[in-house]
């Protein structure tokens, strides 16, 4: 073979490799723009996001015309997801850690007690009595906890009872010391309490709206105060919840660890992960959500009431579910988790701007968690077949 034919030999080996160089690296943007999309779809939030979109087209359409988008209806069902997404946050990431906690309704209800009981009958600063309630609230947190970690029972069983006892001191208390079980005034009190008023009750940035009325922004009343007087402030609260556990959960060590525990929390253990330490902390998280529930409601209606908080646990989880925790832990995300609470707030408030029956409001949350948990399936188990 002459030198000729080797060059012709080797330039058609070079072109044939250069055709199956451009073909892999056709085949690698391929696979990397498949790996981008699987990566969108097993984002945990992804269903709660693409949800919330659906549900606000539903009722732009149905309700578009009734008030539900001006300011004063955002606020309406913002402050119903407010509520539900501060527990929420806290049910999100014990259930990242692999645990439940089915006490958070009556928690709610117990702390509630907690604030009112001190400040009407025994005449306490209710200062003094938040601060009692939130260190009440957080002991028993840690309790449930303890007994878990320590007597190895599912957190579902132990928690369970802990529904009941607490339920049960709230009705039994209110009627022992006040003979009711509702007890009313302490709006009245929190009101004259610079720190109760600033920190729990009424609005923020009612300067900012009152300013934004007299540019003709937002509608005032003939007193010259604005029809939206400010943001709740439990939507405040809200966002600064959500903002530090999202935080948390995507950049800390604290983060990584409550995903180790929640995967295989045996494993995490063995490299050092004090899983013990992580899931009694997520149990006061969530008893400190469930008292920040509790306070700002007592502030804002001005009353506690025995049977407050009833099925709130479920919601909370129905909430988290939504947002893509899964109920074998290792995986969820607190931003789903809050567009879980948005969805809920828009549809149980944006009902009653629709000519819909408000009891198919249940029906509605029950097929979304149904959807949600079998989209999850679905792509945790396609996502898994991919590895």
């Amino acid at each position: 073979m002459g030198v000729v034919d080797h060059f012709h030999l080797g330039s058609r080996k070079h072109h044939e490799a250069a055709q199956e160089g451009a073909s892999s690296s056709s085949s690698d943007e391929r696979v990397r723009r498949e790996s981008w999309l699987k990566h969108l779809l097993s984002r945990p939030e992804f269903a709660a996001l693409a949800g919330t979109v659906m549900v606000f087209i539903v009722f732009a359409i149905g309700a578009g015309n009734s008030g539900m988008f001006n300011l004063d209806g955002i606020m309406n069902w913002s402050q119903v997801a407010a509520y539900l997404g501060l527990i929420a946050v806290g049910a999100c990431l014990l259930m990242i850690a692999g645990e439940f906690d089915l006490s958070i309704g009556s928690m709610i209800g117990f702390a509630g007690m907690m604030v009112a009981l001190p400040t009407m009958y025994f005449h306490w600063p209710i200062e003094l009595s938040i601060v009692f309630a939130f260190v009440g609230s957080m002991a028993l947190g840690a309790l449930n906890g303890y007994l878990v970690m320590r007597t190895r029972l599912p957190s579902f069983i132990v928690t369970l009872a802990f529904l009941f006892i607490l339920r049960g001191l709230t009705l039994a208390l209110s009627v022992m010391f006040a003979d009711r079980t509702i007890i009313s005034g302490v709006g009245d009190v929190a009101a004259q309490s610079g720190f109760a008023h600033a920190l729990f009750q009424g609005v923020a940035f009612h300067g900012l709206f009152k300013w934004l009325g007299h540019i003709g922004l937002v509608k005032l009343l003939d007193n010259g105060e604005p029809l939206v007087p400010g943001v709740p402030k439990v939507i405040v609260w809200w966002f600064l919840l959500a903002a530090v556990g999202a935080f948390t959960l995507a950049k800390t060590r604290f983060g990584n660890w409550i995903f180790a525990v929640g995967g295989d929390a045996n494993a995490a253990k063995n490299v050092g992960v004090p899983v013990k330490r992580v899931k009694i902390s997520l149990f006061v998280l969530t008893a400190f959500c469930s008292c920040l529930f509790a306070v700002l409601q007592v502030c804002d209606i001005g009353s506690a009431a025995a049977d407050r908080g009833l099925q709130k646990e479920f919601e909370a989880i129905i909430a988290a579910v939504i947002g893509g925790s899964l109920l074998t832990g290792g995986y969820g995300s607190v931003i789903g988790a809050s567009f879980g609470a948005l969805i809920f707030g828009v549809v149980q408030i944006g009902i009653t701007y629709t000519n819909i029956d408000s009891d198919w409001f249940r029906v509605f949350l029950g097929v979304m968690l149904l959807f949600a948990v079998l989209f999850n399936h679905y792509v945790r188990s396609r996502v898994a077949a991919a590895r």
